[in-house]
């Protein structure tokens, strides 16, 4: 039999990489727009984003119980699509993940997209670069730092989720009982040996990932910068 706590292991994995992939797909654009916005939506828009960072989890955990009951329109259309409710399913656990790291993928992001010098991709669009040969050839590689930033800290961002997975997700063995829960549970059984184990598993994770994150942006610098260095002569 499989150890309940590998199990947990497995799908906190599965639920971080699946929310940071959901986050790149959407936040990479989200983030562009926003840095490139100037009107009354961006003003709208960002305080929205930036919520889950202020707000406790359990309160967008129960705003999002809500929304997944099938009293309202997304719970039940999920409910007549696939038979099963939103709420307290995987599905729904790595929505509710989504909204809670988004404002860790897009702040980063957004603000390594300020950074861009606007005459570099104006050249590019100049020489008839398309909009999707502009951001692999010119934003992907001078965003990088933002990328790599904005990756990181969602992934283990949502490693670390307790309050909004437990609100929307529950503690069903097998299904939603990420690493977070069962070191609650541990921890509620007085079985602190297994709870050391965990709690000791999730802060080594969590301090690797920051100390390689830090070592990577003092480290890392944006191409243009050490061109421009090689052409006045400097180290770069």
């Amino acid at each position: 039999m499989i150890d309940p706590d590998l199990i947990s292991l497995w799908i906190t994995i599965k639920l971080a990489a699946l929310t940071t992939l959901s986050l790149i797909l959407v936040g990479t654009p989200l983030a562009w727009w926003l840095s490139r916005s100037s009107g009354l939506m961006r003003h709208l828009i960002e305080p929205l984003i930036a919520l889950p960072i202020v707000l406790p989890p359990t309160v967008v955990g129960f705003y999002l119980l809500i929304v997944f009951s099938p009293a309202h329109f997304p719970g039940a259309f999920y409910a007549e699509v696939t038979g099963t409710t939103l709420a307290f399913s995987f599905p729904g656990l790595v929505i509710g993940s989504f909204i809670y790291s988004l404002p860790f993928y897009v702040q980063p992001l957004q603000l390594s997209f300020d950074a861009l010098r606007e005459e570099l991709i104006e050249a590019a669009a100049t020489l008839g670069a398309g909009p999707l040969d502009r951001f692999f050839s010119i934003i992907l590689p001078l965003s990088r730092r933002g990328f790599v930033t904005a990756i990181c800290l969602a992934f283990a961002h949502t490693v670390g989720e307790f309050g909004i997975v437990l609100m929307i997700g529950g503690n069903l063995p097998d299904e939603t009982r990420v690493l977070s829960i069962a070191l609650f549970d541990q921890v509620e059984s007085l079985e602190y040996q297994r709870a050391h184990i965990l709690a000791a598993g999730l802060l080594i994770f969590s301090f690797i990932t920051l100390a390689i994150l830090y070592r990577f942006n003092r480290t890392e610098r944006p191409r243009w910068v050490n061109s421009h260095a090689r052409v006045r002569g400097e180290q770069p």
